[in-house]
């Protein structure tokens, strides 16, 4: 049976890379097992060539311009090399359109945010954008707690009026045959565009499940884990806070993965509450020793209010961890009432007493701890193989040829 001739596009793709590079990268990894597939991307110097990385698929590389990575953050937010890429993509797909070259389907994997209008309009393809996440704003009732950003960062308020009056971006996606969301609030995120076709899928993956962990089954003692990095929007605050509302019960502890500006704070906050001695902060640690932590935690404590997808609740469901998360963004789709608990935001205060509420709950009901880890486990393992997540991709693909 003839493959699909599928033509993925993103502006990175590389497996030794991290963020939307390493996603981009599985996703193309996985497609190129079932599909005839061709990549075009940027490629930067003295990382391992696309072509070894991807040798089922062909690959299509351009130098990335190093005037754009100078700063890593602002590329990664503002992706100031994007026209470029959009140069080459439309003139490639001209020369090989000319020369007879024939695609099924284009898809644009990534960017991510929904601030770029895609070089595959008008193009002659059938084609899909996304899974596009981001644009969650602060809770009202958070934004006295929130730090100082960087310039470029604040520039994400101009997002919500472009969608709404930018021409070419409009057209990108009203145009598309297919949308995909990383979870359903983007399509309240892209407004009153209309579009033809929105599918939430999740940009995350996994290469297996882990080992079955036989985890402790008693009501005195409970470690919650916390992994990400050290920003308000993760709620790690809001854990060390709900420790201080469990002061009853000492055995409850809370380890945390994850450098940044917001563990300083946190400590501030456990001397000031009194559970300093109830928490450990870790930083930046090796992914060997993050898996570690995984193994050994009872419950994952990631109440994350501005998250749009969340990967590690993957890493953790993979582990049969029991959830503890916000209903909000990428989460209140990932985590289902069988395998974790999921809260409302509001307020700091409510968030904290909140997740307080659910610890003690699952601190006195072991068996609904383990039913919620298995069932976790059991989640991640049936929709979150990469090589299941492909054939979806590509019955999606079918759907609209």
């Amino acid at each position: 049976m003839t493959k699909l001739r599928v033509l993925l596009v993103a502006p990175n793709v590389d497996g030794t890379d991290v963020g939307e590079a390493f996603v981009a990268f599985k996703w193309a990894e996985a497609l190129a097992e079932i599909v005839d597939l061709t990549v075009l991307s940027f490629e930067r110097a003295g990382r391992r060539p696309l072509s070894e990385q991807l040798p089922k698929a062909r690959v299509v590389t351009w130098p990335e311009p190093t005037w754009a990575t100078r700063n890593e953050r602002l590329n990664a937010m503002l992706k100031p090399a994007w026209p470029v890429f959009c140069r080459h993509v439309r003139k490639w797909i001209k020369a090989a359109k000319a020369d007879g070259t024939v695609f099924d389907v284009a898809h644009q994997l990534m960017p991510q945010a929904a601030r770029y209008a895609s070089p595959l309009y008008g193009c002659g393809v059938p084609y899909v954008i996304g899974p596009l996440g981001g644009a969650l704003e602060t809770p009202q009732g958070f934004k006295s707690e929130m730090g100082a950003a960087a310039w470029y960062t604040r520039l994400r308020v101009m997002d919500k009026w472009r969608l709404s009056n930018d021409p070419w971006l409009r057209r990108s996606y009203s145009e598309a045959d297919i949308v995909l969301g990383v979870a359903p609030y983007m399509r309240d995120v892209l407004g009153d565009i209309s579009l033809k076709r929105f599918e939430p899928v999740l940009e995350l993956g996994i290469d297996d499940v882990a080992p079955v962990v036989t985890r402790q089954d008693g009501t005195e003692k409970l470690k919650l884990l916390h992994v990400g990095r050290a920003v308000r929007t993760k709620g790690l605050r809001d854990v060390v806070r709900a420790l201080a509302l469990l002061k009853d019960r000492p055995g409850i502890t809370l380890t945390s993965a994850g450098a940044g500006e917001e563990v300083d704070l946190c400590k501030q906050e456990a001397d000031r509450l009194g559970v300093a001695d109830r928490v450990t902060f870790l930083g930046r640690i090796p992914r060997e020793q993050v898996e570690d932590l995984y193994r050994d935690a009872d419950v994952f404590a990631f109440p994350s209010f501005r998250e749009p997808a969340g990967g590690v609740l993957y890493e953790a469901m993979r582990w049969g961890l029991p959830i503890i998360s916000a209903r909000r963004g990428g989460p209140d789709w990932i985590v289902d009432d069988t395998c974790g608990v999921k809260l409302s935001v509001t307020t700091p205060y409510a968030l904290s007493q909140d997740v307080a509420d659910a610890v003690r709950r699952l601190v006195g009901d072991p068996e609904l701890r383990a039913n919620l880890g298995r069932n976790a486990r059991a989640k991640v393992a049936r929709e979150g193989l990469w090589p299941a997540k492909a054939k979806a991709l590509l019955a999606l693909y079918k759907t609209i040829l």
